[in-house]
């Protein structure tokens, strides 16, 4: 065969670059999505719900309102869409590790249910990008993100950037018995508006027989409920976040404020240090403020609802709508919370979100913000009272709830969540072995030191530790 002539060869190598720039293009490179225009599409949704099993109804929810009403849209549209339904049954921990495996290996499913403590550590991992940068501009004119508090957004969002959308979320405050209040002369509508505050109406408790005045959650018995109830709500309220711009909170004063008042609360005799270090202390805990036995306990929204309901609770209150009151966890002063905040709240929850690896990320978001939908996300309480992450919804759906509703329009704008980073369980252990150590008597100074130390060998060196 003749070699081509030279001139030839340019225009065939022109024509190569031409093209490869072309494929590249449509393979993401452009602003528009890859496959943006297909009119058959293949999509999955994966989540650890399963019929029958684990999250039942989450799973029902999908496979019979969500797929069939998504590819009806589809179909509208003149495109044809099959959608299945991926479901696990599993630890959390287990589909957390099947998740990751799938990531890595470019697979896994498209639009994937995730806790939302696991998306930083994802993102650093190379699994997950940010929303807009799968499935383009679109992502920013969604509707649902004016129905979500900026605060909410925070569960599914890291280094500022979106990477789910919140599937539910929850709050912290502080209850109290007004029976017990009323007989120590403390008001009904009480709302403390500083640490001070909260000890002073503890002290006035303490004169009651039998009474535990507060119920603050320390140490490791009591797990994460120590960190979610307790110390981060505190460390927030002192001004203190516990990872902030790259560094984690150590000896500096919001701990310091945090591990002192874990002290005033229990060296000054207005809480209980024994039911701290019993295994199933929580849930004691739950039984005698349920039987007026604890004045003022500090619990998420999950007590209100399934501790001391009055028909379905595991330490049912016949009278918890009267009884009962709740109130903002406020800042150790007024302004003196992160933000600036007056009052403050812990939350978490678990997000949706995309698989950078889809092949058509653009029907992809449609399809997550789909499931987001008002509409949607109604469907999916199938009639249930549970706080979502829309407000739209939520003022319909919690109409009938005062308390859930209080928390839905005064906590969440309020909250603040976990850093969702690998190694944020062991700071947490550290923070809880802290407040053991203060409640069982040892000086804040000697045990904020000590948890420094801890600290830094936990999270790499003093230098990505603040003090």
């Amino acid at each position: 065969m003749s070699a081509k002539p030279r001139h030839a060869t340019r225009v065939l190598a022109a024509c190569i670059a031409t093209a490869l720039a072309l494929t590249t293009a449509a393979c993401g490179d452009s602003s528009e999505p890859a496959g943006k225009d297909a009119k058959n599409i293949t999509l999955t949704i994966s989540a650890n719900a399963i019929a029958g099993g684990k999250n039942a109804a989450g799973a029902e929810w999908i496979e019979k309102w969500v797929i069939p009403r998504f590819v009806e849209a589809q179909k509208a549209k003149g495109v044809t869409a099959k959608v299945t339904f991926v479901p696990s049954g599993v630890d959390d921990e287990q589909f957390k590790t099947k998740l990751a495996l799938d990531l890595r290996s470019k697979g896994g499913a498209d639009v994937i249910a995730v806790d939302g403590i696991w998306v930083g550590e994802f993102v650093q991992a190379g699994y997950l990008k940010p929303l807009d940068e799968v499935a383009g501009d679109q992502v920013e004119s969604w509707e649902g993100w004016s129905q979500i508090p900026e605060t909410v957004q925070g569960l599914g969002t890291f280094e500022d950037k979106r990477y789910g959308i919140p599937l539910g979320t929850d709050g912290r405050v502080l209850y109290y018995n007004k029976k017990l209040f009323a007989q120590a002369g403390l008001p009904a509508e009480w709302q403390p508006t500083s640490w001070q505050e909260i000890l002073d109406a503890g002290a006035k408790l303490k004169a009651l027989p039998g009474v535990t005045p507060i119920q603050l959650n320390a140490g490791t018995a009591m797990g994460e409920a120590t960190t979610m109830q307790g110390a981060l709500p505190l460390l927030v309220g002192a001004g203190g976040e516990i990872y902030h711009d790259g560094k984690w909170a150590g000896a500096g004063q919001p701990v310091k404020d945090m591990l002192d008042l874990y002290s005033k609360i229990y060296a000054g005799g207005l809480g209980d240090p024994k039911l701290q270090q019993e295994a199933k202390g929580r849930d004691k805990s739950f039984t005698e403020f349920a039987a007026g036995k604890i004045g003022i306990l500090a619990e998420g929204d999950y007590f209100w609802r399934s501790v001391v309901h009055p028909t379905d609770g595991i330490a049912k209150m016949a009278d918890r709508d009267a009884t009962v009151g709740y109130a903002m966890i406020p800042a150790k002063q007024p302004g003196a919370g992160i933000r600036g905040q007056d009052f403050v709240s812990m939350s978490g929850g678990g997000v949706r979100t995309l698989n950078p690896n889809s092949k058509y990320p653009s029907q992809a978001w449609e399809l997550l913000s789909f499931m987001h939908s008002a509409e949607a996300v109604k469907a999916e309480l199938a009639g249930a009272t549970r706080i979502t992450a829309r407000t739209d919804v939520n003022k319909e759906v919690l109409a009938a709830d005062p308390m859930l509703n209080f928390v839905a329009e005064k906590v969440l704008p309020v909250t603040a969540y976990r850093p969702p980073l690998a190694v944020y369980p062991q700071v947490s252990v550290a923070l809880q072995e802290a407040t053991a150590e203060v409640t069982g008597g040892k000086s804040v100074d000697e045990v904020a030191t000590a948890y420094q130390k801890k600290l830094e060998g936990i999270v790499g060196g003093a230098g990505n530790v603040t003090s």
